[in-house]
């Protein structure tokens, strides 16, 4: 193996680990094209969240062009979820 194969192969190996590291785990879904002049408040978004049974909110934000939470859902399991912001609609939940 020649020294340029060895520096190519050890380059090739950095570069994977930086776009490892820099590669969102996962991101957030799009939601919704409107502008934020047309989502919920954050009041009546966190209104209907409770409607639909999601209790102790650690995380409530905007992550893209979604509302997004980490809590428990109705059925006390811990849930990741992304709202659509127009209608509230569950767009994508993870729950453990």
């Amino acid at each position: 193996m020649t020294m340029n194969h060895r520096f190519l192969g050890a380059a090739a190996a950095v570069l994977a680990a930086v776009v490892s590291m820099t590669t969102p785990a996962a991101a957030a879904p799009p939601c919704t094209k409107e502008p934020r002049s047309q989502w919920l408040t954050e009041t009546a978004m966190r209104d209907k969240i409770a409607l639909m049974g999601y209790r102790d909110i650690r995380v409530f934000k905007i992550s893209g062009t979604c509302y997004e939470i980490y809590g428990t859902n109705a059925q006390g399991r811990k849930a990741e979820v992304y709202f659509n912001p127009i209608d509230g609609a569950v767009v994508k939940a993870n729950v453990d």
